[in-house]
């Protein structure tokens, strides 16, 4: 499925679903970051999805970093919450989502980098490397939350 992002654009199309999802800012022992390079709009992003009935959030971002790197995590805490009315995405199949977002802390448990549908590159970062791949900025914001390391989580 194909998607659309729309960040405080003035002619972005009115949002019809708002949907729970989460993201995992995962960093292995070196300090590396997970990323991923979407199939669906081709940007680079961390892991992450919708949440489904029957589970929690936490495992729905443990479930979802498995399913689109191969990797297995232990959510350690929480980054921040991610609501910006003025970012929508648009699907092809007529859903246009508001961004709806909790981005968790989590820590490289094993597992080896295997792509997915959702998923046509899974890597490793180094941070000063994050700046070469074409981001998100609403991606960029949770990663600058993440490498801060507040005492707080964000929230909008």
């Amino acid at each position: 499925m194909a998607r659309v992002d729309y960040f405080h654009d003035p002619n972005a199309p009115k949002a019809n679903s708002l949907r729970p999802a989460v993201s995992a800012f995962v960093q292995d022992d070196t300090g590396r970051l997970l990323m991923i390079r979407r199939t669906d709009n081709d940007m680079y992003a961390i892991p992450g999805g919708q949440q489904e009935a029957g589970e929690t959030l936490t495992q729905a971002a443990i479930r979802e970093v498995k399913e689109e790197t191969g990797v297995d995590i232990e959510v350690t805490g929480l980054i921040g919450l991610y609501s910006n009315p003025d970012h929508v995405i648009e699907y092809d199949d007529g859903e246009i989502r508001q961004e709806f977002s909790i981005c968790f802390r989590a820590r490289f448990r094993g597992g080896h980098l295997t792509i997915s549908s959702e998923s046509k590159e899974v890597l490793w970062v180094k941070p000063q490397q994050i700046d070469e791949l074409n981001v998100h900025p609403s991606i960029r914001l949770r990663l600058q939350h993440g490498f801060e390391a507040r005492s707080e989580p964000y929230f909008t």
